[in-house]
């Protein structure tokens, strides 16, 4: 009997052992399909996020089915084209020559200084001006390879393509203003004067004390300093954070009117005059091309300090004006102030109660002009 009953327990603990046996088995094949779904959820997301990070191919200029080409374009050395529209008198005749560099999500129509001065005084004084599409504005084939020299070697490549002579001037506005530092670095011999209109000043410039750099930052509105941190630190992904819906993007980009002061409000109806039929002009080759590589380049890694930049007049035969609204809202005047301060050989000019649109005010273009050509103050 005792034989008998242990081997009925000796058969039912094996029936229990294959019980679960059997169970653990089962147990483990799910946990494979979770596994397997988990690795697919996570290819696709990061195909997704490929896809979403990439730009498109901008679109094409000039082609049988591209977009149509309506102003006259120089050929550049590395086959690129660049866009240009002249104003003033002719250059044949003109006593000052002045390339203008337009600013961001902008175009070579928004030209401040001939659009706002006075024809009387342009006409009066001699004065050329030729302003350009930026690579990828307009209709200005795109840079891949764009840096901030390369930005320089446009203009200067493009002053003596038109012919302007062994010098000229150089203005820029907002980021055209800032790419006047490049001007100043790398072809301050071609250079007869220049002026920097509201420039952006990059928060990441070296010689920038941290401090102040800092607090102008943490006064930009919250999704601006995202959209730049961006550029600067993850440019691959500048396309990708423009684009996306869930957080929200640069308010200038979005033509939001927080970022204007109260003169700027007073001047929209100056400044946005006639400009609806070409409007879509501006990003027309793609926004990656034209205002999402102009953050990258803007704000990102500096090849140079422009705060160590000797003065490249230093027999005064030239001069270089730095212009400021102390109401702007999109450029921090305090860190133009101490750029100022480090640079005693630029003339600044501080205007009260101006945002960042004052050279539209009226008589500002005039005196822009006056104070670069004749030294006026």
């Amino acid at each position: 009997m005792a034989t008998e009953v242990k081997r009925k327990i000796s058969a039912s603990s094996a029936r229990s052992h294959t019980r679960k046996s059997k169970s653990n088995s089962s147990s483990s094949f799910p946990s494979g399909i979770f596994v397997t779904l988990l690795l697919v959820f996570f290819t696709a997301f990061l195909a997704w996020a490929y896809q979403a990070a990439c730009p498109p191919l901008p679109k094409k200029l000039g082609s049988p089915d591209g977009l149509p080409i309506t102003t006259p374009r120089i050929k550049l050395r590395d086959g690129r084209h660049l866009s240009y529209k002249e104003y003033g008198v002719p250059k044949e005749v003109a006593k000052y020559k002045i390339i203008y560099v337009h600013g961001f999500d902008s175009i070579k129509y928004y030209n401040v200084i001939a659009t706002s001065a006075s024809p009387a005084l342009i006409e009066e004084l001699g004065i050329y001006i030729v302003s350009y599409d930026r690579p990828g504005y307009g209709e200005s084939d795109p840079n891949p390879k764009q840096t901030l020299k390369s930005t320089a070697l446009d203009i200067e490549e493009l002053a003596d393509q038109l012919g302007l002579g062994s010098k000229f001037y150089v203005a820029g506005f907002s980021m055209g203003g800032q790419l006047i530092w490049t001007c100043l670095k790398y072809i301050p011999h071609r250079l007869a004067g220049a002026t920097l209109i509201a420039p952006a000043v990059n928060f990441w410039w070296p010689s920038l004390p941290a401090n102040l750099s800092t607090e102008a930052f943490s006064k930009q509105f919250l999704e601006d300093q995202w959209s730049l941190r961006v550029a600067h630190y993850l440019p691959s992904l500048t396309y990708w954070w423009n684009t996306q819906k869930l957080f929200p993007s640069y308010k200038a980009i979005a033509h939001s009117p927080d970022i204007l002061s109260r003169q700027d409000i007073e001047l929209i109806p100056t400044f946005t005059a006639g400009r609806e039929p070409i409007e879509g002009q501006v990003r027309q080759q793609g926004e990656f091309e034209s205002i999402h590589r102009d953050l990258n380049v803007g704000f990102g890694t500096w090849e140079f300090d422009p705060i160590e930049i000797e003065n490249p007049f230093p027999k005064n035969e030239g001069s270089v004006h730095i212009w400021m609204g102390d109401e702007d809202k999109i450029v921090a005047v305090t860190l133009q102030q101490y750029i100022a301060q480090q640079l005693p050989w630029i003339k600044y000019h501080e205007l009260k109660g101006a945002g960042h649109m004052f050279p539209y005010a009226d008589g500002i273009s005039d005196a822009i002009l006056k104070a670069l050509l004749l030294g006026e103050n």
